[in-house]
């Protein structure tokens, strides 16, 4: 009766009143569900929902996924605890404190670390998250998580390359190869559109319109853009797709633009290496990350009189607030001007 009461309103709440671990908020603590229910099913029914409900990018979930199966196996081999509804707020206070002391390998250097105020605040942010979910959906009776804070998180000024050195990291290099050209070609767009590291590698075939100068790029959360293009960087893919990428392709290559040299799609990290490799070989000092390109676009529209809507809309940020970083690396730029050259500074 309940099913047939209730099926047009889909299978999603359907689920909800048959499934056995639907029960009150009331009885989900004090009822023995692990025959329904483990630590995992309902880890991967919170990431099945931040995929298909809310949209978050693949990147964010397997994030949160890391850190979701991190807590699970410190419960379960320090804590002995096999079941969420057994996690109390102290308990996940303890965690953090544990996690507060992990050390971490350094990318730079061969010596370890303890995690950045970053990183634990994103830890915190996905338990929130994962808690709110459970009790929303009556899987746990209460949200141990409800009241654990975040850290006041440090704003960090954005870090971009002068002038001179993006020159000198966007100069084609020699010999020309079928990689070389899809390196250039990389490098290029990351600066004239201000993609980010996973656009970059998503990137389609029918996403570019170069004859009108721009790309449509699918952004975090699957929110579309359109950026307009550069006639640098336009060229600079017309010679990659002409008579590099052609090299490249295997029968299996999928229909992304940039292409490995076997044929295939970037990953992440290894187009993050490539990016390293080649600030060095360029001379460039200090660590550069494909982000610093990002901050870079951005920085220097903003110093030639762009409006910050405009760059706003361009980087893809939903909030303006978060495009007014870069508004704070404009004036320190000037304070530093004012203080080389003014006569009474």
């Amino acid at each position: 009766m309940i099913c047939g009461s209730v099926c047009f309103f889909g299978v999603r709440r359907v689920l909800r009143l048959t499934a056995p671990w639907a029960v009150t908020q009331n009885e989900a603590c004090d009822t023995d569900r692990s025959h329904f229910i483990g630590m995992e099913t309902l880890l991967d029914d919170f990431l099945q929902y931040l995929r298909q409900e809310r949209g978050h990018a693949e990147q964010t979930i397997a994030t949160y996924s890391g850190v979701l199966r991190r807590v699970a196996g410190w419960l379960q081999n320090d804590r002995s605890i096999k079941r969420w509804c057994d996690v109390d707020l102290p308990m996940l206070n303890l965690f953090l404190e544990h996690e507060r002391k992990r050390q971490i390998p350094s990318r730079d250097t061969m010596v370890s670390k303890n995690i950045s105020p970053e990183t634990l605040y994103l830890e915190i942010a996905a338990l929130r998250s994962f808690f709110k979910y459970a009790e929303a959906e009556s899987r746990l009776s209460r949200n141990p998580a409800e009241h654990l804070c975040l850290p006041r998180r440090w704003q960090r000024l954005p870090k971009s390359l002068s002038y001179e050195q993006v020159e000198n990291f966007l100069r084609p290099e020699k010999p020309e190869t079928a990689f070389s050209l899809c390196e250039q070609a990389v490098v290029e767009l990351a600066y004239a559109a201000g993609l980010r590291l996973s656009e970059l590698t998503h990137l389609r075939l029918e996403q570019l319109h170069l004859d009108a100068s721009f790309v449509q790029v699918i952004g975090k959360g699957g929110k579309e853009r359109v950026v307009p293009v550069g006639g640098a960087a336009t060229s600079a893919i017309h010679d990659y797709l002409d008579r590099g990428r052609p090299q490249l392709v295997r029968s299996s290559t999928p229909g992304v633009v940039f292409l490995t040299q076997r044929g295939s799609a970037f990953a992440r990290s290894t187009l993050w290496l490539r990016f390293i490799k080649r600030a060095k070989r360029c001379g460039i000092e200090g660590r550069l990350t494909p982000h610093m390109l990002r901050h870079s676009f951005a920085t220097h529209l903003l110093d030639r009189g762009a409006d910050l809507r405009v760059i706003q809309e361009m980087l893809g940020h939903a909030s303006v607030a978060t495009t007014e970083r870069y508004t704070h690396v404009a004036v320190e730029k000037l304070g530093h001007i004012h203080q080389a050259y003014h006569p009474r500074a």
